[in-house]
């Protein structure tokens, strides 16, 4: 166990000077089993390293390990609690749970059995942690991680502290917030660049291969953690490679299954759950009819990818520019509410508010009349009545 001390030093004593999330004021640390999820690269890990440096000073009651750790090839989950609870360990991080077979009973039996012992862990958002071999729903409490918020990036930029705003607010008083905002900074010198690489807090070790390693990080979770968390066939991925590319290369998708199904060479409900199993993984987000909002695989009326950065990554420099905005509207709105398909604009979100997405010209022609609408406009920095800068739906979370 000592070795795992070590590797903790080490890592803690590396870690840059961290920024703040938005989800560490929403974790209550009280709770005694606590599961992080998220995405490859959106900052788990070094959420949980900076919560150890500022909290525990990285004392003896505090281990961080990532179950993927060598050690536990000749030592389990619960040798290592038992010995680190004799030692007088009150906290125990676990970092990528969804590595260790047994993650789920060992889990179960460590609470159960060292009452005094908190357990944090990480896991992909792929993984169904509710659905282990033990039930931990008594148990556990569940946040998800979600990559940087527009919100974020410009206080990583800038080095400044902005609010962010509930949508009823920016709703209300865009004006005066966006007014606010761009007498500190210019959002629109950083919207570019956010769009291309804001995503993902990695962008920040080396920005010239960021694109290259985010490649790297989708072709992990489709060869590694989709084949681990859901037992896809190896053999399927380069038709999820195919269907990924397809989505980022083309206007919002609006998916033809049979015809899709020739094109990857599969079967019509083998389209449908791969495209659940890529918004699982966070590579896609489905856009549904109002009435399928919540149907378990039912076949969406739109396909996006997940946020704008994995365009970049996946089609270089083939990517839509309307896709690209309505991309970045669902990513920051869907973190905090419900979008579907509209019939008037392109998104209806909490089943009451339409919105309609474009560049800085567009107009209400196509939802003159329809209560509750709005448009989310490009290249502008203060909007006005019902027309809001498309940047400041990034200040959500």
């Amino acid at each position: 166990m000592n070795s795992l001390f070590e590797n903790q030093s080490r890592l803690i004593n590396s870690l840059a000077k961290p920024f703040s999330r938005y989800l560490e004021d929403q974790i209550d640390w009280k709770n005694r089993l606590i599961a992080i999820k998220g995405s490859r690269g959106v900052g788990k890990t070094t959420l949980m390293l900076k919560r150890i440096k500022e909290k525990f000073k990285n004392n003896s009651q505090c281990l961080y390990t990532s179950l993927d750790n060598l050690y536990f090839s000749s030592h389990s989950l619960l040798e290592l609690a038992d010995a680190f609870y004799k030692q007088g360990g009150k906290y125990l991080f676990l970092d990528e749970v969804h590595k260790y077979k047994n993650w789920s009973q060992e889990i179960k039996n460590i609470y159960d059995t060292y009452v005094d012992l908190k357990i944090i862990f990480t896991s992909s958002s792929i993984l169904e942690i509710l659905k282990g071999n033990a039930d931990l729903s008594r148990r556990v409490v569940i946040y998800n991680l979600d990559g940087l918020s527009f919100r974020e990036f410009l206080q990583i930029e800038t080095s400044r502290l902005f609010e962010a705003h509930d949508l009823s607010d920016i709703l209300k008083n865009h004006i005066s917030i966006a007014s606010n905002i761009t007498k500190q900074i210019k959002p629109l010198a950083y919207w570019n660049k956010y769009l291309k690489h804001g995503y993902y807090p990695f962008y920040l070790d080396d920005l010239n291969t960021y694109h290259h390693r985010l490649a790297n990080t989708i072709n992990l979770i489709l060869e590694t953690d989709l084949p681990q968390c859901r037992n896809i066939d190896i053999n399927y991925i380069p038709k999820l490679k195919k269907l990924l590319y397809m989505v980022a290369v083309s206007p919002p998708m609006q998916p033809n299954i049979s015809k899709l199904s020739g094109i990857i060479e599969t079967s019509r409900n083998t389209i449908t759950l791969y495209f659940h199993y890529l918004e699982d993984a966070k590579l896609f987000q489905l856009l549904k009819a109002d009435g399928n909002a919540y149907a378990p695989l039912s076949k969406p009326e739109k396909v996006y990818l997940h946020n704008t950065n994995l365009a970049y990554a996946i089609a270089k420099d083939g990517v839509n520019i309307g896709n690209l905005r309505e991309t970045f509207f669902l990513n920051q709105t869907s973190i905090l509410h419900h979008a579907s398909s509209s019939t008037s604009g392109d998104f209806l979100v909490d089943e009451k508010l339409t919105f309609e997405i474009g560049g800085k010209g567009k107009d209400y022609n196509q939802i003159v009349g329809v209560k509750n609408s709005y448009i989310a406009a490009d290249d502008i920095e203060i909007g006005y009545q019902n027309k809001i800068p498309l940047w400041l739906f990034g200040f959500l979370y």
